[in-house]
């Protein structure tokens, strides 16, 4: 605990280890803070630059950790939304700026990353059963029954308000939590350690079934299920693994269709999103919206319409298609392979397929199950959200995709990791 909270280092490098820390655990609350510990860390970083210490720029790895926001500038050239497109590259700015930052910082990222991301994890199991509380106090206060925790007005969206945060967003960081902290449980020996381990994990995973993100609730799964015993596990305790992991992946999706709430939010919704619209529906099916936006993006299909555009392009097709709740609400494509499509056409998606190729290749040549696991979390999420275009995601992307990748470095054979049960 003492190294956890004062580590051995310069004064310069526990300065930048505690603004890293500092900015890991804001990432689920006001963003105000997370963009005060981030200039902090900059201008910081700034004042202790020394040639000597500095990591090469100028690599493929860089290009990749920065590339989406060099595509939205260079899609700013041609965009008839300037201040909307600039609007969009300031938010990117954090891609740019944390990358850099990592390679002018003197603070060793490997030596330090289990204490950041254990500080992180910690934060998570805090801030998931703050919103349990927040909800049970509620529920007291109103004299609602208990079943109403797993009702619509405590899950989704309204479980994750008392942070001001969105659900998928936040479930994000939380699969980040849970994955580092069923790697702790697994390469600890110590019972009690395995015990509160046992019970982070147990909290996180409640966490992501109550906020009901679809795309990160799958990502998960494949994880948990196949990503973590083919890369931490020995032959001879993966097939025990698997079998329990399976279990209770059953019974998670068995108690989802036992509660309605649940049911309508992971299976009633999701083939609603999968169906084509109808009169009598007034929801807009995701599917519906993508095939919309295909179209739009399909008129300049190369170098797309530029960065800003993709709401306004979107306006009248969503009217014309009486998609009015898209229309209304000034939705965008809700897809990010789209969205690039439609701002930065086949260019932009090509770039980004190269990014999320690039990052799934490091993981797994280093056999690294948390960049593994982001890579997996963040290109599911691309199927279902616009991440990129807001700032809660841009600082997830940007924050870990820099730091799994400064920290990564080849994980212990798989004989080295045994687990006890």
């Amino acid at each position: 605990m003492e190294k956890l909270l004062k580590p051995e280092d310069t004064l310069n490098n526990r300065i930048s280890y505690y603004l890293v820390a500092l900015l890991l655990l804001s990432l689920p609350y006001n963003l105000f803070y997370s963009h005060l510990f981030l200039i902090g860390l900059a201008v910081h970083t700034i004042v202790q630059i020394r040639k000597d210490d500095v990591k090469p720029v100028f690599t493929k790895a860089t290009f990749a950790l920065t590339a989406v926001f060099f595509v939205t500038l260079f899609s700013i050239i041609y965009t008839s939304n300037r201040p909307q497109g600039f609007t969009e590259l300031g938010r990117q700015v954090t891609i740019l700026l944390i990358p850099l930052i990592c390679c002018f910082n003197t603070l060793d990222f490997k030596k330090y990353r289990d204490n950041l991301l254990l500080l992180f994890s910690a934060g998570c199991v805090v801030a998931i059963i703050y919103l349990f509380l927040q909800a049970l106090y509620t529920i007291r206060f109103y004299h609602l029954p208990f079943r109403a925790l797993a009702s619509p007005t405590f899950t989704n969206h309204n479980f994750s308000e008392p942070l001001e945060i969105h659900a998928t967003f936040f479930s994000m960081q939380i699969g980040i939590g849970l994955i580092y902290f069923i790697y702790r449980f697994i390469i600890q020996s110590r019972g009690w350690l395995k015990i509160v381990y046992f019970f982070c994990c147990t909290v996180l995973a409640v966490g992501i079934v109550q906020l009901s993100a679809k795309s990160v609730f799958i990502a998960i799964i494949v994880v948990v299920n196949i990503a973590v015993p083919l890369f931490l596990l020995s032959k001879g305790v993966r097939k025990k693994f698997i079998t329990v992991a399976a279990s209770v992946s059953l019974l998670v999706i068995a108690g989802i269709f036992t509660a309605d709430a649940f049911k309508d939010r992971f299976v009633t919704e999701f083939k609603k999103d999968l169906s084509k619209p109808t009169d009598v529906e007034l929801t807009d099916p995701r599917l519906a919206r993508w095939s919309v936006a295909l179209n739009v993006a399909a008129q300049s299909p190369v170098i797309g319409h530029g960065a800003g555009t993709e709401i306004d392009l979107l306006q009248d097709p969503f009217f014309d298609h009486h998609f009015y709740r898209s229309y209304l609400a000034e939705l965008n494509a809700h897809n990010q392979f789209i969205s690039f499509f439609i701002k930065s056409g086949v260019i932009g998606v090509l770039i980004y397929l190269f990014v999320l190729v690039f990052g799934f290749r490091t993981a797994i040549i280093k056999r690294d199950i948390l960049l593994l696991s982001f890579m997996l979390i963040i290109t599911c999420v691309s199927f279902s959200e616009n991440f990129l275009d807001v700032d809660k995601g841009i600082f997830f992307y940007g924050v870990f995709f820099s730091l799994f990748f400064f920290s990564s470095q080849a994980q212990q054979t798989e004989n080295q990791h045994k687990i006890t049960v």
